[in-house]
């Protein structure tokens, strides 16, 4: 595509003055994902303030790179460009990100990841304004861990000089990022879909959970197993739905683990299942559980206490945060079954003693978290950058 054809495609939301923000993101719709649903709603409500908004992205889900999606296409107002990749998919390695930025008015990257990099080091040439959103930075397990600290203390240390503002979306974030670029960090926390599973949380305690995510490693699915297992040995109506997307596991490798431990009767697992079916289990549930080893935010637990459900969460950096400012988050240690139990049946005793008041305060957190309030905080540093 040549910047002819760029330039025209992106003038189709919008004429006049209107400033394009870019959007440059390593997966986007149709992939699904904490990730892919910031940048939609971020995306969609820069529309209806009157921005023009381009994403670019990779021309292929890093579950399928085989098939590729199409170059260009327009989803849901937003003008979407995919472009060829290779590589790791930790660090998708996609130069041609630069044609698809030369008529921006701002571009804005999302993680710290080879987009992040690549177009710091090239800002002497393209000369555009930029602003990241950390989205957890890069260390979602504890694998080369070192190799990771030492990355982060030097390249990632001086690509952030490229960049107007480092937006930290959550206070674990903003901690970590102070420490290389505390004159650029600004925290604008993430905005949460809050109207999408509003209220659909079971009406009636039930001992029925559920996880929603990415089928990865490190969201330690097996210890949600592990957590079942001793639970159904205690009573039988318990149930855990686990809904998701293979990522570095698939749904097979997560089957043969539900058998091994002969949780059949106990377990369900949704792959890639529309939003129907996602509220349709939601409505059967009252716990949200997640063991994860790291997250970026929590994005999810906030959307599922929008729906009325009760999270019960690892204690990772993110979790930590979000339960130091609602103390009706409740944090466990997964890796310790036993505690793990005890965290969850306490939670279950809690809603069981008063679920209209629990489902009306969990709902009243969400609310705090509403793309409407977010979408503005994102706008003053944009134009905050643009004025400089």
């Amino acid at each position: 595509m040549g910047l002819k054809n760029e330039t025209t495609s992106a003038s189709v939301q919008g004429r006049g003055h209107a400033p394009l923000i870019v959007q440059v993101v390593r997966q986007y719709v149709p992939g699904r994902g904490g990730l892919e649903d910031v940048v939609g709603n971020l995306s969609r409500l820069l529309l209806a303030r009157g921005y023009r908004v381009r994403v670019v992205t990779c021309n292929s889900l890093f579950t399928g790179r085989e098939r590729l999606l199409p170059s260009s296409e327009m989803i849901d107002g937003v003008e979407v460009v995919r472009v060829p990749w290779f590589g790791s998919t930790r660090y998708p390695v996609a130069p041609q990100v630069l044609r698809h930025i030369r008529d921006a008015d701002l571009v804005h990257v999302h993680a710290v990841d080879f987009f992040f990099d690549f177009l710091a080091v090239t800002r002497p040439f393209h000369g555009k304004p930029m602003i990241a959103t950390t989205h957890g930075g890069f260390f979602h397990t504890k694998k080369y861990a070192a190799i990771k600290r030492l990355w982060f203390r030097t390249v990632t240390r001086l690509s952030c000089l490229a960049y107007r503002a480092i937006v930290c979306c959550s206070r674990s974030d903003l901690d970590l990022f102070d420490t290389i670029a505390a004159n650029r960090t600004v925290l604008v926390e993430n905005g949460v879909d809050i109207g999408k599973f509003a209220g659909l949380a079971a009406p009636l305690p039930a001992r029925r959970m559920i996880t929603i995510g990415r089928f990865s490693v490190n969201k330690r699915l097996e210890r949600l197993l592990d957590l079942t297992v001793r639970l159904v040995e205690k009573d039988a109506d318990w149930h855990l739905d686990i809904v998701g997307s293979p990522s570095d596991l698939t749904e097979a490798d997560l089957r043969r683990e539900v058998a091994a431990r002969g949780l059949t009767e106990h377990v369900g697992l949704h792959a890639a299942v529309p939003n129907e079916t996602v509220r349709q289990l939601i409505s059967d549930a009252s716990i949200f559980v997640s063991a994860s080893e790291y997250e970026g935010f929590g994005l999810v637990a906030v959307e599922a206490m929008s729906a009325g459900l009760l999270p019960v969460l690892n204690s990772n950096e993110a979790y930590r945060s979000l339960a130091g400012q609602h103390s009706i988050v409740r944090l466990t240690d997964f890796e310790n079954a036993t505690k793990a139990v005890e965290a969850v049946e306490a939670a279950f005793a809690g809603l069981a003693s008063d679920p209209e008041t629990m489902r009306h305060a969990l709902m009243e957190v969400a609310g705090g978290y509403s793309w409407d309030t977010v979408v503005d905080q994102y706008t003053a540093v944009y134009r905050a950058a643009l004025a400089e």
